[in-house]
């Protein structure tokens, strides 16, 4: 399900994200699922975390790698998908400001 770029992503209130190296793990402390990230997708999450909207990390991440844009808009789509699907983040929708909850797929 594709998600509006022009909304924001945030970690899931139980998730730690760890750097090793060029890599990073996230780990979510109430599943105690946890998810192994190459240097692609640790960066992609770090520029999600750091973006005010999931648009500005694409174009952040669009202007560091030398990928198509429709690639790059699929890769972040699934990236999002598989966050999204382990509770990993939230993405606010219509909900009173402050508060967030993870997308439904």
């Amino acid at each position: 399900m594709p998600h509006s770029f022009s909304t924001r992503v945030a970690s899931a209130p139980d998730v730690i994200f760890q750097a090793v190296g060029d890599e990073a793990v996230l780990l979510n402390m109430k599943t105690t699922l946890y998810l192994g990230l190459n240097p692609t997708g640790a960066r992609m999450w770090t520029t999600l975390m750091a973006a005010n909207s999931i648009q500005s990390a694409f174009e952040s991440l669009l202007a560091e790698f030398e990928v198509p844009e429709e690639r790059l808009r699929q890769d972040l789509e699934e990236f999002l998908e598989k966050l999204n699907e382990h509770a990993l983040i939230t993405i606010p929708s219509d909900v009173p400001s402050g508060s967030s909850t993870p997308v439904k797929p």
